[in-house]
């Protein structure tokens, strides 16, 4: 016998800030997932004989840039959600600097991965003899910060998780004794055909 709820044969767009509140936590949690996703990745490619390292930036810089966009905005995360974490040690001083990271990976003044410089070559005689291109990376990412990274992430994500489930409750109140005619009026959202 099946427990599974049935599914819901209409479901009614809520646009009120209640629900745009539990829609944008909804986001963010998908977020930090990624975060997670991409930390996962990053431990199993860093751990390999010769990491990738196209596969590694490309996934430091998913994971820099879309943990930032769960931070400002209508019910994104703060500082003190940060610092409520259990985690121990500067927490908020890593969350600022994967913040800053994120300022450098969209800076278009300047490339996250090296910093150019042009420099004159000498002759014996000290003479200008010809034009040199240097390049320095910046430095390699590690396990520790990609771990780290993770702790943070998952650590959000419960927060985030347990702030969905009381908005939820909440939602789900306002909306329980709407009569028909007035949820009917409500715009409707179209749901992918299960199978």
């Amino acid at each position: 016998m099946s427990t599974a709820a049935p599914q819901p044969r209409t479901v009614r767009e809520l646009d009120t800030p209640a629900a745009r509140e539990l829609a944008r936590l909804a986001e963010i949690l998908g977020e930090l997932q990624t975060v997670l996703l991409c930390c996962e990745r990053l431990v199993g490619e860093l751990a390999a004989d010769e990491p990738d390292d196209l596969t590694v930036d490309a996934l430091w810089t998913t994971a820099v840039l879309t943990y930032a966009r769960c931070f400002g905005g209508d019910a994104g995360l703060s500082e003190d959600d940060v610092t409520a974490t259990p985690l121990q040690g500067e927490v908020l001083e890593w969350h600022r600097v994967l913040i800053r990271l994120r300022e450098r990976h969209t800076d278009t003044a300047r490339a996250p991965r090296e910093q150019c410089s042009v420099g004159v070559t000498q002759d014996e005689s000290g003479h200008a003899s010809g034009i040199a291109i240097t390049s320095t990376p910046r430095p390699m990412l590690d396990d520790v910060t990609v771990k780290q990274t993770g702790a943070l992430a998952y650590e959000l994500s419960k927060l985030v998780d347990e702030r969905m489930t009381q908005r939820q409750e909440r939602v789900r109140a306002s909306v329980g004794d709407m009569a028909v005619m007035e949820l009917e009026r409500l715009p409707r959202i179209e749901l992918a055909p299960a199978g």
